[in-house]
């Protein structure tokens, strides 16, 4: 089919979608969104995403989304029911997922989006969003001190790495041979004008992929540990001090495990405290030169995926919390940010092979007009209205995860921090062996949900806590 018919249809084909759910401002609608979580509204955060999501059939984002306001609100169960709806997506679509390469050369149809646009395929998420999927109903699990509840979804977390890396091993070799036959070499790095230093910071480098947590493996130990299965706990430890060596914390627990328990009046407690929202992505549009059989050189403006690096500072950070008036250090475990970095970097081949051929086209047409009326030819492309990134990402996802873990007496104690002046502190009960205790710090207004919380008691208050049936 010739270059200039193919691209006629699909620019038709864009046409059409172009009015449709798939092609809506997904960013907007979520800074809406956001902006009622850190103001204390998840009701109006809620209602609004319903708004934005009116068709029958939800898609894999509204249902991580949804999960997530839900969480947030204390409506643990439902929280729940909305991450299993994603969970059960991304089942679905796991043994079917085909390779970059292999969705670029599929019969149209279903690829439409692949070829015009990326941001017009289906969303089937990061691979780290899928981990984190189950690391965080785990979390909703502790909170009721659940921890067969989060047992189950903690192997559900471990059996999805193993698969991914099975994946992405294959799909990383077929992109390699695609690129070869197609001639494809380019690197980001020689994008010119693609901001390459924040794929090559050296926390995104250290890590060793882009979707496991060294935080989820810990969870993992404490999790089996407070159930009795050391021989299960160590490994959890062990791969979490794998993932990040640099962290003593992980070496800790991992030294302590075979040490004497807390003793009968006390509790073995690791408080986590989730802060800001996921990054966002943006669009960046770099000149690409594409060479054709005629020896035209045409430049196609395509476009690549970037993460927004602007600091979330409606979020203050904060490296430490009080309890019983005592200040206590919080560690940093997990960084949302890195791990999208690190899977943005790992993703460039397949993406930069996508865009290529969406360029390879824009270029054939631009290249054809150039020859029928060379008085008129022009080495730019004229034709790439619809070039734009995919910027879609789970966005309430937390960014930063900060953990301590002490004994503390069994009974009531009283924590807060430091993003919420002015705080009555909030009085939590202490009454298991071991118990998780979990904070959600948003803007200026703090999150805490779980049967260990009592409701705040001012309305003033800028804690917004209470467990909903």
């Amino acid at each position: 089919m010739p270059s200039r018919l193919v691209f006629s249809l699909l620019i038709s084909a864009a046409l059409q979608l172009a009015g449709c759910a798939a092609y809506r401002n997904y960013d907007l609608e979520l800074e809406q969104t956001t902006d009622q979580l850190k103001s204390g509204n998840p009701d109006g955060a809620l209602s609004l995403l319903e708004r934005h999501n009116p068709a029958k059939e939800r898609d894999l984002l509204y249902y991580f989304e949804k999960g997530a306001v839900l969480s947030a609100d204390g409506a643990l169960p439902q929280s729940q029911d909305a991450w299993r709806s994603a969970e059960q997506i991304v089942i679905q679509r796991q043994d079917t997922v085909e390779s970059t390469g292999t969705k670029l050369l599929s019969a149209m149809g279903d690829h439409w989006g692949s070829i015009i646009n990326d941001k017009l395929r289906r969303y089937d998420g990061y691979d780290y969003e899928k981990v984190m999927l189950t690391t965080q109903m785990a979390l909703n699990q502790l909170a009721v001190n659940d921890f067969d509840g989060a047992r189950a979804d903690i192997k559900k977390t471990h059996e999805r790495e193993a698969l991914i890396a099975r994946q992405r091993e294959k799909e990383y070799e077929q992109v390699e041979e695609q690129a070869k036959s197609q001639g494809v070499r380019v690197h980001y790095k020689d994008l010119q004008g693609y901001p390459v230093a924040i794929l090559d910071a050296p926390a995104v480098i250290a890590l060793k992929n882009g979707y496991q947590s060294a935080f989820s493996h810990y969870l993992a130990g404490f999790t089996y540990e407070a159930l009795g299965e050391r021989d299960l706990a160590a490994p959890g430890y062990r791969q979490a001090i794998e993932l990040r060596p640099d962290l003593v914390f992980f070496q800790q627990a991992l030294r302590e495990l075979d040490e004497p328990g807390a003793k009968a009046d006390e509790s073995d407690v690791l408080i986590i405290v989730q802060s800001g929202l996921a990054p966002a992505r943006s669009s960046v549009r770099v000149p690409y030169p594409v060479r054709l059989e005629d020896n035209q050189v045409i430049v196609a403006n395509a476009s690549f995926p970037v993460m927004v690096m602007v600091p979330d500072t409606s979020t203050p950070a904060f490296t430490q919390m009080s309890i019983d008036g005592r200040k206590q250090k919080l560690i940093p475990v997990n960084s949302i940010t890195d791990m999208s970095l690190r899977t943005l970097r790992d993703d460039m081949p397949g993406i930069i092979q996508r865009t290529a051929y969406r360029a390879f086209l824009a270029a054939s047409v631009q290249g054809n007009d150039n020859r029928r009326d060379p008085g008129k030819a022009s080495y730019v492309t004229r034709y790439d209205g619809f070039e734009h990134a995919d910027t879609r990402t789970w966005r309430t996802l937390p960014n930063l995860t900060l953990v301590t873990r002490l004994r503390l007496k069994k009974g009531e104690h009283l924590i807060s921090l430091p993003n919420a002046p002015g705080a009555a502190p909030l009085r939590i009960r202490i009454d298991q062996n071991h118990q998780v205790i979990g904070l959600r710090a948003l803007g200026d207004r703090v999150y805490a949900n779980g049967i260990a919380f009592q409701p705040a008691s001012s309305a003033e208050s800028r804690v917004v806590s209470g467990l909903k049936k």
